[in-house]
């Protein structure tokens, strides 16, 4: 079955920290471009954080720059986001994504919508005290 599935996701405190988890199975995610996505109540989804390893490029979001850091486990087949310095308006379902390295790069993946091969289900982030 090729799905993504994430993780780590739950409720912090302003300041706090969380990581998480996208574990792939059914292909191999190191081929691919990945990103974070997120998406508040009433707002458009957002690319946080995408990383080509083809292109060895990252791209992070001007609101996360600094604070985030997106990493892979290859033997693990996962990928991870730390969030650090959380902040209430970082609340959010966060999803991580796939995509074919021949038609995209990182930034086109996380600031142009463009089609990607894989979705996960999503996990809840919420930054409050």
């Amino acid at each position: 079955q090729v799905q993504l599935v994430e993780s780590g996701g739950g409720l912090v405190q302003p300041g706090g920290s969380l990581r998480l988890s996208c574990t792939a199975s059914g292909f191999t995610l190191d081929y691919y471009v990945i990103g974070w996505f997120r998406q508040a109540p009433g707002k458009e989804r957002e690319g946080v954080s995408c990383d080509s390893k083809s292109d060895h490029s990252t791209y992070y979001a001007d609101s996360v720059q600094g604070r985030f850091t997106i990493s892979r486990d290859k033997a693990k087949n996962t990928v991870y986001l730390q969030m650090n310095s959380l902040k209430p308006e970082d609340t959010a379902v966060y999803y991580c994504a796939a995509a074919d390295p021949r038609g995209t790069t990182d930034q086109q993946m996380c600031t142009m919508g463009t089609p990607n091969d894989y979705w996960g289900q999503g996990t809840q982030v919420t930054v409050s005290s």
